[in-house]
């Protein structure tokens, strides 16, 4: 179950800082939250799998926001939204694992 906790929080930062962001309009807010969730999985991913990988899956995550938005010009902002949070709960299931 541990291993789960992370994807599920990396997802909430992405998909909700995005959500926040939007519903809002305070780009700031959203912000905090994608920060917010990144520095929890961070904690987790030290504990787990060690600083070097929790800095590479923290780099991941603040990647795929990044990535976000010129994705969001080819798919629109929600599918590259999905897009994103799909691939990096997928790098921390393999990766973020105890070890």
């Amino acid at each position: 179950m541990a291993s789960l906790l992370t994807p599920l929080i990396t997802s909430a930062g992405l998909i909700g800082g995005f959500k926040t962001a939007r519903d809002t309009g305070n780009r700031q807010l959203g912000g905090a939250v994608l920060a917010a969730a990144g520095a929890a999985a961070f904690a987790l991913w030290k504990r787990d799998a060690g600083t070097g990988t929790a800095v590479a899956l923290t780099s991941t995550y603040v990647a795929a926001f990044g990535l976000s938005h010129p994705l969001a010009k080819k798919l629109g902002a929600w599918p590259s939204v999905y897009t994103v949070t799909a691939a990096t709960a997928l790098a921390s299931l393999v990766f973020g694992r105890r070890k």
